[in-house]
């Protein structure tokens, strides 16, 4: 039996939880056991400001050893994993701290707020032999899995173009109000354009150079409206795009289109569809289990059995975050191109 400690149990911290609790539900052997955050009147059910009702807050918090600080938590629990569903600015250094107790480590995206720190974080896993995972969780997204079984395979032929979107209404509900704040979150580039700037690595690896424009709204150098190009060797058009101030209750979107010599692939409105050059159009057969279950379960694989973490390896997950920093210094310098060494 996996005995897990969940650091956070704010919006993803909740998402996490459901996926362990069905997990544990068809049998598999995990169970969390302990639940930390510094915010304790989310154990009681507070989870917004004024009273204001969020959806999926109903929790149980009785099966459960309840904390305010990791650090207790790692002392007086016999911990094979901890789940880290944190602020940005919180992820190297508690990650740091449960490696080096030698505890297995799921750490919510972005790595890190800088590559500086993601080296600790590596530097401390290759010192404990624990592992580490970065939970860039597109990667287990079936409708993105099938892309990327499309590309490697070739079977369309060469990637022609490719373009990315995600975007939403400012996020509303985090404690201390930290996702809007450029220090805890690192803004839009990093909260939101990571999970994007993570696909084109995983899919057509590292570019030759990046440009980048970019909008503040909510902060200085928030980054809340992005658009980054990525120059590669076989000369394919690839953008991707955020914008986390859009206005009223038009909602989360998150969209692709890319297109192949003999065929396109289409991803919006939670559906994908395949277009054949030569045949029907269709919707494939995926998987209906949610990307967040899949990461979950692939990582407690790995736990379990001993198996590299091979999908999100987190040095690969580094590569993304200096993909992000190079877009970063393209967007301070108004588009300049920048080159990916």
């Amino acid at each position: 039996m996996l005995n897990v400690g969940l650091v956070g149990i704010g919006y993803m911290g909740r998402m996490h939880l459901r996926s362990y609790i069905r997990l544990a539900q068809e049998g598999y052997p995990v169970r969390v056991t302990a639940i930390c955050d510094k915010d304790v009147q989310k154990f009681q059910g507070v989870f917004a400001e004024e009273g204001v009702k969020l959806p999926g807050t109903d929790i149980d918090f009785s099966p459960y050893r309840l904390y305010s600080d990791m650090e207790e938590m790692l002392e007086k629990e016999r911990l094979d994993a901890v789940d880290l569903t944190l602020p940005t600015y919180l992820h190297a250094p508690l990650t740091v701290a449960a490696l080096d107790k030698g505890v297995h480590v799921l750490c919510e995206k972005p790595m890190a707020q800088n590559a500086e720190e993601a080296r600790t974080m590596l530097e401390a896993a290759n010192r404990s032999g624990a592992k580490l995972m970065i939970a860039q969780v597109l990667r287990f997204w079936p409708e993105y899995e099938y892309l990327k079984q499309t590309v490697d395979s070739g079977r369309y032929g060469r990637v022609i173009s490719a373009s990315f979107f995600r975007g939403g209404p400012p996020t509303k509900h985090t404690h201390d109000n930290w996702m809007l704040r450029s220090a805890t979150s690192g803004g839009g580039l990093l909260d939101m354009h990571i999970h994007d700037i993570d696909i084109v690595y995983w899919l057509f690896g590292k570019p030759e150079a990046v440009s980048t424009l970019s909008v503040d709204v909510l902060d200085d150098s928030s980054f809340d409206a992005m658009s980054t190009n990525y120059l590669f060797a076989d000369a394919k058009v690839v953008n991707t795009q955020i914008d986390r101030v859009l206005c009223g209750e038009i909602g989360f979107h998150m969209s692709y289109r890319v297109n192949f010599e003999r065929g396109t692939l289409v991803y919006e409105k939670r559906q994908l569809s395949d277009y054949p050059r030569d045949g029907k159009a269709f919707v494939p057969e995926l998987s209906q289990d949610s990307g967040y279950y899949r990461e979950i379960q692939y990582f407690l694989e790995a736990v379990r059995t001993g198996v590299p973490v091979e999908r999100a390896l987190p040095e690969h997950t580094l590569d993304s975050l200096l993909l992000a920093e190079a877009q970063r210094r393209s967007a301070l310098q108004r588009g300049a191109v920048v080159a990916i060494t």
